[in-house]
């Protein structure tokens, strides 16, 4: 049963000011150059691990017109890539899932997903996070011999070795292995930081696992970056963009305990101020939990529990990634010549 190509999606641009490159950003699909095995790592280990991604890796079902994939009198045809869990719970790209009905972008109740070894299953929604691009279903996990992926102990870093599966152009399982980049970058497409990788990309794939070496999640595939490109030509590239673990982690967890996650607010607008040579992140203006903490109009921000404050991007990541509603932080802050440590209990964003 092979798997052939769909139209993509229209997409979201991305437009640089050089003359050189039009940046077009694009949901992506994967295959991939050559991957050294990590020198303690038995080369049966990785094999074993890449074929344990690729029985837990699904493609997502679209229905469509010319596709070789049919089931009684639907015909389908595989529109982006997604990922079993555990106990039935597969994850995959909100933007892989959503269909426009009258107009509006909305989230299927059921999807179809076929499995690595060819099976055709139905999928109920459990729920979405716009935020962060995440939409979970569950199939009944005796249906399907679909092994469980855990996820990473650590963050990633730059230069980790990492290998993604997927259906590249509708095509696959596909393997693709390259390394982690910038594990801070920011893109307009979600509201989190990003994971930026060297690997090959196209698009398609959106929604397929990334995984270190020892099998352990990393992050879930969003987008590319295309130089030169039209949303038509649907070129791979080596500007690869995923969302981090611990963020999927913590946006699966609520949802499969019938909830939402739910965010710290500290509320300070920031703004970029020079001292010396360099640029720091300051209190634009302050209201809500910073103010009553005691941050003040001007203060520079310099650390966050003995996180140093870089940008306000950073900031604003710590506060997704690492803290909750209701939490008490030190927050350290520059105000004239002095530092001074205060506590600010954060509020719900």
């Amino acid at each position: 049963m092979p798997c052939t190509p769909v139209p993509a999606t229209p997409l979201p641009d991305l437009r640089g000011t050089s003359a050189l490159a039009v940046l077009l950003l694009t949901f992506l699909c994967l295959g991939g150059p050559s991957f050294s095995r990590a020198a303690d790592a038995p080369e049966t280990s990785l094999a074993t691990r890449v074929e344990q991604a690729k029985r837990a890796t699904i493609g997502v079902l679209q229905e469509g017109q010319g596709s070789e994939f049919q089931t009684g009198r639907a015909r389908f045809s595989i529109r982006g890539s997604g990922f079993h869990l555990r106990d039935g719970y597969l994850v995959t790209a909100r933007h892989v899932v959503d269909v426009d009905e009258r107009g509006k972008r909305v989230i299927p109740k059921e999807i179809r997903v076929l499995t690595n070894e060819l099976q055709e299953l139905t999928a109920g929604l459990v729920g979405v996070n716009a935020f962060v691009d995440v939409a979970l279903y569950r199939v009944i996990s005796e249906q399907a011999a679909l092994p469980p992926i855990p996820f990473t102990d650590r963050d990633a870093a730059p230069g980790d070795e990492v290998f993604t599966v997927g259906y590249p152009l509708g095509w696959g399982p596909a393997v693709s292995f390259g390394r982690v980049g910038n594990p801070n970058t920011f893109l307009p497409t979600v509201e989190s930081r990003l994971l930026q990788l060297d690997l090959s990309a196209c698009s398609g794939n959106s929604g397929g696992g990334l995984f270190r070496a020892d099998g352990r999640l990393v992050g879930m595939m969003h987008a590319v970056i295309q130089a030169e490109a039209s949303q038509e030509d649907r070129r791979c590239t080596r500007f690869g963009f995923a969302i981090p673990a611990g963020l999927i982690e913590r946006i699966v967890t609520a949802l499969i305990q019938g909830g939402h996650p739910e965010f710290a607010r500290i509320g300070i607008q920031m703004s970029l101020v020079t001292l010396g040579t360099r640029r720091h992140v300051a209190a634009a203006d302050v209201v809500g939990p910073a103010q009553a903490g005691g941050v003040r109009k001007g203060d520079v921000l310099v650390s966050i529990d003995d996180t140093p404050i870089t940008d306000p991007a950073q900031l604003k990541n710590y506060l997704i990634e690492h803290t909750q509603p209701g939490q008490t932080v030190r927050l350290k802050v520059l105000r004239g010549q002095a530092e001074q440590t205060l506590l600010v209990t954060l509020g719900k964003s």
